[in-house]
């Protein structure tokens, strides 16, 4: 009796190869639509913050006293405000103004915070206990209140000492306040900011720390630094991208809120919360001054809880619904 062997092909060869956790966090966050809306949104409005004031047809200083308060129109798109300057330019400023706000502030914040909740986490003890403390006192002080002292006790000295350069060197680069402005926004705000960040640090941080490669590159006699930069903060990374996205639709609306209340970036530099508090006095009858920054503001916060949303879902699959 002969025998036919059988060849047993195998299929390893022919598998897809597997697909990589970020390249299936994509997928997943494509197939939101909703969060596929806000990146668009996200997208446009970051295009416009960068290239915006070189496309918009006047400049955002420039007055018109003949065309003062006027409706929107095809000459101007948002219509014009009481000293006859484009609104859709000051809008379109005031883009570029949130952007720089809500990434320089997420940027420190997230720096602080990761920093401050990788190293309580990992060391625990003592420092942990210090650490929390000072988060949770931070987090226990009113922001506005915060933000107002920092403002009222430093902008007057700053402003004194930028003036007192001025007259010495005749520089004119003292003269220009509104990188005082900036400091004392970017200073206070990511100071109220980076408790969030470095308590969700930490809680990843606590649940990773145990896990057998962490234990494997010690027992391999890799330093404390060498496995929280390596092993640690990268496998803690995921809910952070969640975080910091939503981080930078809620510095936005902190940075109008303040220079509506007049602590955050002043006039003449445009920002939708001034813009906004300027329109709120005469919205009764100019109600264009008023509802293009808040729309703005509206739709960027709106396209911001969306993306952060929808990489939850992608980043979190078990977690979504």
């Amino acid at each position: 009796m002969t025998i036919t062997p059988v060849i047993l092909s195998s299929t390893v060869a022919d598998d897809e190869p597997p697909v990589s956790l970020w390249r299936d966090a994509w997928h997943r966050l494509l197939r939101n639509k909703l969060a596929v809306a806000g990146l668009a949104v996200v997208i446009l409005l970051a295009f416009v913050a960068v290239f915006g004031p070189w496309l918009t047809p006047y400049d955002f200083l420039t007055q018109d006293l003949n065309a003062r308060n006027q409706a929107p129109s095809l000459a101007h798109l948002f219509g014009t405000d009481d000293l006859g300057r484009d609104v859709f330019s000051r809008v379109v400023y005031g883009t570029r103004t949130a952007f720089v706000v809500a990434i320089v502030v997420t940027a420190i914040a997230v720096v602080i915070g990761v920093a401050l909740g990788a190293m309580a986490g990992f060391f625990g003890g003592m420092f942990d206990r210090i650490v929390m403390w000072f988060t949770d006192m931070t987090m226990s002080v009113p922001n506005l209140l915060l933000v107002v002292v920092i403002n009222a006790s430093l902008k007057t000295p700053i402003t004194a000492w930028m003036e007192a350069r001025y007259q010495a060197t005749l520089n004119p680069f003292y003269r220009e306040t509104i990188w005082v402005d900036f400091l004392l926004v970017f200073g206070s705000m990511a100071l109220i900011s980076w408790p969030p960040y470095a308590r969700l640090v930490r809680a990843q941080v606590l649940s990773i720390r145990g896990r057998p490669y962490v234990t494997a590159a010690r027992a391999l006699g890799l330093t404390n630094r060498l496995i929280l930069m390596r092993y640690i903060v990268p496998n803690a990374i995921g809910p952070l991208i969640v975080s910091v996205s939503a981080g930078l639709g809620t510095a936005m609306v902190l940075e109008s809120a303040f220079s509506f209340l007049g602590v955050g970036v002043n006039p003449p530099t445009p920002s939708w919360g001034n813009m906004i508090s300027d329109g709120l006095r005469v919205w009764q009858h100019y109600p264009h001054l008023l509802a293009a920054p808040a729309a703005v503001l509206g739709l960027a916060t709106v396209a911001f809880s969306f993306l952060g949303d929808g990489l939850n879902d992608a980043l979190n699959p078990r977690g979504s619904k």
